[in-house]
């Protein structure tokens, strides 16, 4: 592993990024570096510094903000699993959590770090694409809100700009509705997802008034599903019209054949999950109107 030149610590969220001004792109943030330790090592990535911003205080926290949820960008993924806001309001969020990795890993993984990981395999992408997340970056200049689906641009890269840093994470709340999550691994936890699935949908008198699908693991990022969205916007709430969606994610996605999985058996497994977490989030929206 390439040593960096120098590694310094901020707890201070301007003086980070007044910092990094001054160093080009030569170097990373690093808080829980679960992943890019592992990616120091391989030599994939070879900064020549280091800036931890682990304890800057402004960017921890999960909170409910005018109808919404925000998430400190350095919140760890055992912090979201356990947090009661979220499992009330975000459930789908909570069970990426409760997939992703074990225990150890939890515990120093940020959802900020996996959101800038930019993995097409990351745990949270679908959950934060069916909720319609946006991601706040902040330069120390400027600040942006960048909503979710136009964060990945490709694997392991995001539209973030060099010297930005993801501050927080924040999610609208749908006042009625289900949501799920589903992960296919070799598996259940400690190891990266073959396919990976999350749907909300909403029913009106038995019908679905609103759906969103998306996927990971199946494309170069995380994808919504449009044409299953555009095909269940209407219909019965009933096992036969989300079979029918389900068989449509094969126009959304591009799947690959890696040391996990084929290329074939990823689609067949993309279709698997959709219907099931389609059903289970369709269930769920039944009882939230009981």
């Amino acid at each position: 592993m390439t040593v960096p030149v120098q590694c310094v610590s901020f707890d201070n969220l301007a003086l980070a990024l007044d910092y990094v001004k001054n160093i080009g792109d030569r170097f990373r943030f690093i808080a829980g570096g679960t992943d890019l330790m592992v990616q120091m090592r391989s030599g994939k990535v070879t900064p020549e510094c280091l800036v931890d911003i682990s304890h800057i205080g402004e960017l921890h926290g999960i909170s409910e903000e005018k109808g919404g949820v925000v998430i400190g960008a350095l919140s760890t993924l055992e912090e979201i699993r356990r947090s009661r806001l979220v499992e009330s309001r975000l459930p789908a969020l909570k069970e990426s959590a409760d997939f992703f990795a074990a225990w150890q890993v939890r515990n120093l993984a940020t959802i900020g770090g996996n959101v800038c990981n930019a993995s097409p395999a990351a745990d949270t992408a679908p959950p934060l694409l069916i909720y319609r997340a946006s991601l706040v970056a902040s330069s120390g200049v400027t600040s942006r809100r960048i909503p979710i689906e136009e964060f990945f641009v490709g694997p392991g890269k995001t539209c973030l700009k060099v010297g930005e840093l993801v501050c927080q994470v924040i999610l609208p709340v749908e006042a009625t509705g289900g949501s799920a999550f589903l992960k296919l691994g070799k598996r259940q936890a400690s190891n990266l997802a073959v396919v990976n699935a999350a749907a909300y949908v909403r029913i009106k008198d038995g019908f679905v008034s609103e759906s969103r699908l998306a996927l990971g693991a199946v494309a170069p990022k995380p994808v919504r599903a449009s044409k299953t969205e555009d095909f269940l916007e209407g219909k019965l709430a009933v096992d036969r019209n989300f079979a029918q969606a389900a068989a449509l994610v094969d126009d959304d996605i591009r799947p690959i054949t890696d040391v996990r999985a084929g290329a074939e058996y990823r689609v067949k497994m993309a279709e698997t999950l959709a219907f099931r977490t389609l059903r289970l989030a369709s269930a769920r929206a039944k009882e939230s109107r009981a």
